[in-house]
């Protein structure tokens, strides 16, 4: 049962998480990040949730067993605050311990989408769980229960698979204007809006998915259409990030603490990739420090502009100085550009297989050596003897 719901929800769960972390492609914050926001959303925030729905629900004096899956109270009420606050807590977290690393925009919005998308992926399990144990117990035969849990996983896994990732995705914005920003009231009123925005969204899936009310259909189109503003938003970002990193790169340059040809490289997108490309055929090590210069040159752009912008403190200014650093050391083992013909192992075997081949069979002539000289010599040659020389006459 939970292997067939685990794989249900990862149907829309992988593809989620794999789009998000393409959209921080530009300026990518590392595998361990990402997975910290995933795993949060997938155990700890709905180990958070759960137990203080049933008891808020429970207080409320809700008609039923305090889930608030089952109450209309509970999951208009009180799930969507508590959800919405469980999910984006490592957000905000993250954004305070890594005050100099999580800068960017699109880094914020993907940590959240990625909380988010793993909160949907536990939640969907258990939901397909259930219902799949329900039947199964009212029924009394698994087969009525698998087609229950399938269509469940359509309307979940497949109409409304965007919702939580969208919700978290709103309070992610807001911290992200919070960082952009340099004025105090937006640094505080940006999340808070955020939260709320995610909240009301939540509020009003809960209350038509609970209520069953005809409108249902009507705001599900009005949420792809937000769901499209929000991918335009995205988009948009990421060209000025790809702008932003130019321009960055560009003052170094200025200040001779890198090579026009380095920052030229280092902000085109499909430079970059052809240089991964070529490190991954010459060893784990270069291909490495080839992604290891990429990021921290990327990391560099986005902490220059902070700077700038004056949205960070003092101690950047040390950071600065050990990503550049950083950078130097790993300029002789890494790939810059990928230039010229690339040899692929398959053509170096099959290139040593024609030259084995190409080798006459059988054993080599009598009084020859390997080298094509007669055996006993040394091919050295000697400069000829002077007639004139004898041995003393008596």
């Amino acid at each position: 049962m939970i292997p067939k719901a685990a794989r249900l929800a990862a149907y829309t769960a992988v593809p989620l998480a794999v789009l998000f972390i393409l959209a921080d492609r530009l300026r990518p914050q590392g595998l361990w990040l990402w997975t910290i926001a995933l795993v949060w959303g997938g155990l700890v925030s709905t180990a958070i949730a759960a137990p203080i729905n049933t008891w808020a629900s429970a207080h409320l004096s809700v008609v039923g067993d305090g889930d608030p899956a089952t109450s209309l109270r509970g999951a208009v009420f009180i799930a969507p605050f508590v959800e919405e606050a469980a999910k984006a807590t490592v957000v905000f977290w993250l954004a305070i311990l890594l005050r100099n690393r999580v800068t960017s925009w699109l880094s914020t919005v993907a940590l959240a989408g990625l909380s988010g998308t793993g909160f949907a992926f536990v939640e969907n399990i258990v939901y397909y769980a259930r219902v799949y144990r329900y039947v199964s117990v009212t029924s009394g035969t698994g087969v009525d229960a698998q087609q229950a849990m399938d269509q469940l996983a359509l309307v979940r896994g497949g109409m409304t698979f965007f919702a939580h990732p969208l919700f978290t995705l709103m309070t992610g914005i807001g911290l992200a204007t919070a960082l952009g920003a340099r004025s105090k009231r937006v640094r505080v009123l940006a999340p808070l809006t955020g939260f709320l925005v995610a909240a009301l969204l939540h509020m009003v899936f809960n209350f038509t998915a609970s209520a069953d009310s005809p409108v249902g259909l009507m705001l599900w189109f009005v949420a792809l259409s937000l769901v499209g503003t929000v991918v335009g938003v995205i988009i948009t970002r990421m060209r000025r990030e790809r702008a932003l990193l130019r321009a960055r790169l560009a003052d170094y340059v200025r200040f001779g603490w890198l090579d026009e040809r380095e920052a030229v490289a280092l902000s085109r997108w499909r430079v970059r990739l052809r240089a991964r490309w070529y490190a991954l055929w010459r060893g784990p090590g270069t291909y490495v420090a080839t992604w290891r210069l990429q990021h921290l040159a990327t990391e560099l752009a986005g902490l220059r502009d902070a700077v700038g912008r004056g949205l960070v403190d003092a101690t950047a200014q040390g950071r600065e100085a050990e990503l550049l650093e950083e950078l130097r050391a790993l300029r002789p083992t890494a790939v810059l550009v990928g230039e010229g013909a690339l040899e692929y192992p398959w053509q170096r075997w099959w290139r040593a297989l024609r030259e084995l081949r190409s080798r006459p069979a059988g054993p080599e002539p009598l009084g020859v050596g390997s080298d094509g000289l007669p055996l006993g010599s040394s091919g050295i040659e000697y400069s000829p003897v002077d007639p004139r020389w004898g041995p003393p006459e008596q």
